[in-house]
């Protein structure tokens, strides 16, 4: 720390119950500390203003992510699993991996799952309209991302179930040593060997994403180690961040009725909410860089090696950068948002989950009328995601679907 000015020290806890349960007036704190923070508990720094997290988040060569995106410097401790070669990486390794995943999910790719992604969004919907009394969580947030997406990626049937638990052993794993690790982590070597077996070659479809990646590998872009561990990436950038979001959004909509209501008078803004709510609620709460050498934010001067905590909802609320940041507008501009990244290491799936927020909120737009509350959600607890581990509601329909 530079002893030449006041650093401001905070002692919060980000990863605690109840920082989860309730992150937003702490983030208004750490905003107006200061725009780089120390959090003594953990001995890192922490920035929440959202000039300075987009700031840290361009600058890859300051910033790196190689040595890893959570709480642990693989400089120094060496990870218990292989770090992604493209979330836990710096260029050039990172340039040619995100060139891979780039061309896998390009437009034409996307624009080729719309249809099957619209046939299943209209099948849930009905589903949900007709039993009326549902948990949004499991039936909707969960429910649809957990079919389409790895049907998407070419993956089997069989061992699908898995899916939630590596999610949650990777996004945890960000955090420090907390019981909420230690659970998440308990079963991983069979999680991770359960699903790298999903992802072989001999596992997955001849016409998905996971084909693509292996056909990058044919053509000697990366090795069929790294092709594999691509797709795994894919799982993890791909399905947890788009079930919270449209669980975030379900909430919202709940909450805020009469924004529902302009989703379904214009059914065409339906991304836009779908990426407001992501905005507002933020389903990646954090992530961490390295500093990789001497760099000064705010007057402070930051050593190499330090590590650097990214508040991205804190940044997603700032009232420098959104006017009314704690308010509902599914018409809102929100496109300098940072709940999916920026940058170089900007979320490689932020598209294909928008596809399928879109699609979904739209076959809602189209059946449902209102929302409704039957209780409180229950947030889902995480070291790095906001979601709900339920969501109690009444689904009050349209009348017949136009």
């Amino acid at each position: 720390m530079n002893a030449s000015r006041s650093v401001p020290v905070l002692d919060l806890d980000p990863f605690s119950d109840d920082f989860l349960a309730e992150p937003f007036s702490r983030h208004a704190l750490i905003r107006e500390a200061g725009p780089v923070v120390w959090l003594e508990r953990y001995g890192v720094w922490a920035v929440g203003r959202h000039s300075d997290v987009f700031a840290v988040l361009m600058d890859w060569e300051s910033f790196i992510s190689s040595a890893g995106v959570g709480i642990t410097d693989f400089r120094v401790q060496t990870p218990p699993r292989p770090p992604s070669i493209i979330l836990e990486a710096d260029p050039p390794l990172q340039t040619r991996t995100h060139k891979i995943l780039a061309r896998v999910l390009s437009p034409a790719a996307l624009r080729s799952m719309r249809v099957a992604f619209e046939t299943e969004a209209e099948q849930l919907a009905a589903r949900i309209v007709e039993r009326g009394t549902i948990d949004g969580a499991e039936d909707i947030a969960r429910a649809f991302p957990l079919q389409v997406f790895p049907d998407a990626v070419g993956l089997p049937d069989e061992g699908r179930e898995i899916l939630p638990a590596y999610g949650n052993m990777v996004f945890n794993f960000f955090g420090p040593h907390n019981e909420r690790f230690e659970h998440a982590m308990a079963n991983a070597p069979a999680v991770s060997k359960a699903v790298m077996a999903l992802c072989e070659r001999s596992a997955v479809t001849p016409d998905g994403l996971a084909a693509g990646v292996f056909a990058a590998h044919d053509a000697g872009e990366c090795s069929y180690a790294e092709a594999g561990m691509l797709v795994r990436s894919l799982l993890s950038a791909g399905l947890d961040t788009t079930v919270n979001s449209i669980a975030c959004a379900l909430v919202c909509f709940a909450r805020f009725p009469e924004q529902w209501n302009r989703v379904r008078a214009d059914p065409s803004i339906a991304r836009n909410a779908f990426d407001e709510a992501v905005r507002l609620e933020s389903p990646v709460q954090t992530f961490f860089r390295t500093v990789a050498k001497p760099v000064t934010i705010g007057g402070i001067e930051l050593e190499d090696g330090a590590k650097l905590l990214m508040f991205l909802a804190s940044a997603n609320r700032d009232p420098r950068k959104w006017s009314d940041p704690d308010t509902f507008d599914v018409t809102r501009k929100t496109g300098a948002h940072v709940g999916f990244g920026a940058g170089i290491h900007r979320c490689v799936g932020e598209m294909l989950s928008k596809l399928e927020g879109e699609i979904l909120i739209g076959a809602l737009a189209r059946r449902v009328a209102r929302f409704e509350l039957t209780a409180e959600p229950t947030l889902n607890y995480n070291n790095t995601l906001r979601g709900y581990a339920q969501i109690p509601l009444t689904i009050h329909a349209n009348g017949k679907p136009t």
